[in-house]
């Protein structure tokens, strides 16, 4: 005699419902109406800010902005105020929780990036490392 087989196949479990995911950047609304205001005067369509990283500098990376003429297809989006931030895929892991701001000071103006991943900047604030 011959034992039947069977197949009891495992049962499914209950899945869990997904955690949200954290935004990837978010901007204050100083570099939003900056970038906006870059934006409106460049006199042609744009699709919004190329945001990435690149090695350069004594601490080994670097942020990169420029405008954008249309998204890529591996482009991470976020939308904020009225902006559009288009964040290259390779700079993602670096950008997570990083605030974009625009600071005027008395003798320097530009975009700043408070990033809580950075381990150290380097002397001069133009490159820092993770």
């Amino acid at each position: 005699m011959s034992t039947p087989i069977t197949t009891d196949a495992p049962k499914p479990t209950a899945t869990r419902p997904r955690r949200p995911r954290p935004q990837l950047m978010t901007v204050s609304p100083a570099a939003a109406e900056r970038a906006k205001a870059l934006i409106d005067g460049r006199g042609k369509p744009t699709a919004g800010i190329r945001i990435g990283v690149r090695t350069k500098g004594c601490s080994g990376l670097s942020y990169t902005l420029e405008f954008a003429d249309r998204q890529e297809p591996m482009d991470e989006v976020v939308e904020s105020q009225g902006l559009k931030l288009l964040i290259d895929p390779k700079a993602s892991l670096f950008l997570i929780g990083t605030e974009m701001d625009y600071e005027e000071e008395k003798l320097k103006q530009g975009f700043v990036f408070k990033n809580p991943n950075e381990k150290g900047r380097c002397g001069c604030g133009e490159s820092f490392h993770v």
